[in-house]
């Protein structure tokens, strides 16, 4: 009778009960796993085949222009992704930035007294989101940046920055070496701003909240001013453009569907945090005189931080794992790398090994820095880092 009584006492305890559950589902899954890994090991040895992750080091014969690490025909498989893998890391850096600029615009706009503006905003919000991001994604490389004017009639919205078909030429340094003085003064800002921020007599300050884009700013130009490098102009020579650097048209299409698509989902989370700031601190701050930007910039957004950073979280990865829908407009990110190793090795589970722990690895790498802030802004009760 004594087993039966303390099973019974046991099941009643919810806590007790909680770890029953839990060990239940980890015991199910655990069995899920090995059911798959034997079932796919079983399957390749059937066709004599194994996971061999060796097939890296062999050379690949294709080739894609656009890539960050030097790629070329001829280079190894291990290589190869690694360009798709920074090309997949570019265009998340990029649309993150940019996503977050159009969403606060956006979020700003629909909150503005102008009844227009906010309603022309809304539509416009509601149309994207419910349109679907491939199809978006297609318009964007067909219709908008494929119907560009060739090379020879491009567009020049800048001196020396020319728009076409073939992409975006602009001037650029003609040795990466040129940049290091500017890189080595965009971290010297970056020290001192988180020195001078820690400053008893600076914290106080107006030019507190604006220290960081003083320092991130100023030093770039001065080392530009001081050390000036040599830049390499585009010139129009025969049917294209040469010199200076590019951005292709497959990734301009990439970047303005994924900023586009994701900063309406993230407009109306930045709405709503916006919104949840109580009304007695908006009032407060109007009636010591603060101006409109300084009210929106020392008291709404700071706690509206508060709630809006974990849903943008989701919003910022999102974006990550949606990058790669490039794989349909031929922009060489680490699925089409994936896609075109598989067809010239037959290493399918291997690739599809790569893509799932590069994406895993991103996705956690993202949601760890944004923790991380979220934590310090809980900290401070909402003040903006």
């Amino acid at each position: 009778m004594a087993m039966p009584n303390l099973l019974s006492r046991l099941w009643h305890r919810p806590s007790s009960r909680a770890r029953l559950w839990q060990a239940l589902a980890l015991g199910l899954f655990g069995a899920a796993i090995w059911w798959l890994w034997t079932n796919l090991t079983g399957n390749l040895a059937r066709r004599d085949l194994g996971i061999d992750f060796r097939f890296l080091s062999g050379r690949a014969s294709f080739e894609f222009g656009e890539n960050l690490a030097g790629y070329q025909a001829g280079d190894s498989f291990l290589r190869a992704f690694l360009a798709g893998l920074g090309n997949t890391i570019q265009v998340a850096v990029a649309g993150i930035v940019l996503t977050t600029i159009l969403a606060l615009a956006l979020a700003l706009v629909r909150l503005s007294p102008n009844r227009l503006a906010r309603r022309l905003t809304g539509t416009w919000i509601e149309l994207i989101r419910n349109t679907p991001l491939l199809l978006q994604l297609l318009f964007w490389h067909q219709f908008i940046i494929r119907q560009l004017p060739m090379p020879r009639q491009a567009w020049e919205p800048l001196p020396g920055v020319f728009l076409s078909n073939r992409g975006l030429v602009f001037p650029a340094p003609e040795t990466a070496a040129a940049l290091l003085p500017m890189i080595c003064a965009v971290l010297v800002g970056i020290s001192v701003a988180l020195v001078l921020r820690r400053t008893p007599s600076v914290h106080g300050s107006r030019l507190y909240h604006f220290l960081p884009i003083c320092l991130l700013v100023a030093p770039p130009l001065i080392a530009l001013l001081i050390a000036p490098p040599s830049i390499s102009f585009p010139e129009l020579k025969g049917f294209n453009f040469h010199g200076g650097s590019s951005v292709s048209p497959e990734f301009i299409a990439l970047l303005c569907a994924l900023v586009i698509y994701q900063s309406a989902f993230m407009a109306e989370t930045i709405r709503s945090g916006i919104l949840a700031v109580p009304k007695g601190q908006i009032e407060a701050a109007q009636a010591l005189g603060l101006p409109r930007f300084q009210l929106l910039w020392l008291v709404v957004l700071p706690q509206a931080l508060r709630i809006a950073i974990p849903p943008v979280t989701s919003q910022y990865l999102s974006l990550t794992k949606n990058s790669s829908l490039a794989v349909a407009i031929g922009y060489p990110d680490l699925v089409r790398v994936s896609q075109v190793t598989i067809s010239e090795t037959g290493r399918a589970v291997e690739c599809v090994s790569i893509l799932l722990a590069v994406y895993l690895s991103l996705s956690l790498f993202t949601a760890l820095i944004m923790d991380v802030y979220n934590r310090r802004v809980m900290r401070r009760g909402g003040a903006a880092a």
